[in-house]
């Protein structure tokens, strides 16, 4: 568990370049802690609740969380989540140790039926974020799920609604 040593000064000014890492536990409640935790930090950073920047991120993270969980879960073995904030982009990475069940670079082209609850995850990450990609993890099994949302394209979102 790291965090920068700037992560809980709120009097920061906003999109200064900040970063958070913490493992989480590879359960439901353990991706419900990351996307509340990367909430709380990007409104401490100076990127408030409710705002469209905040939302999306907060809707990125929760999705790419819940695919490490459900398709990423290695028993005994923890996943990871990065946040990194600077003036023009939001990323957001999620770590987990399974190498063999990689997501497509592009998700299916197909919306699952509507009596699906499940299959819609990654279409969500394709439409909401900027840019989103898959690499493997550094120096052991696994992968690495990141998206990215610039902030241009988070302020003209908010100028449209």
């Amino acid at each position: 568990m790291a965090s920068s040593p700037t992560a809980s000064h709120k009097s920061a000014p906003p999109h200064t370049g900040h970063e958070f890492v913490m493992r989480f536990t590879s359960t439901p409640r353990g991706a419900r802690l990351a996307r509340l935790l990367v909430g709380e930090r990007l409104d401490a950073w100076g990127i408030p609740y409710r705002s469209p920047a905040h939302e999306t991120l907060s809707l990125l993270t929760g999705e790419l969380c819940a695919n490490a969980v459900q398709h990423g879960h290695v028993p005994g073995r923890d996943f990871r989540v990065r946040l990194t904030v600077t003036a023009d982009v939001l990323r957001i990475e999620v770590t987990d140790t399974r190498t063999e069940r990689r997501p497509a670079d592009t998700p299916r082209s197909t919306t699952p039926p509507p009596e699906s609850e499940t299959g819609r995850g990654l279409l969500l990450v394709e439409h909401l974020a900027t840019r989103w990609g898959v690499t493997p993890r550094t120096g052991a099994p696994g992968k690495t799920v990141w998206a990215e949302l610039f902030m241009r394209r988070a302020v003209a979102r908010s100028q449209i609604t």
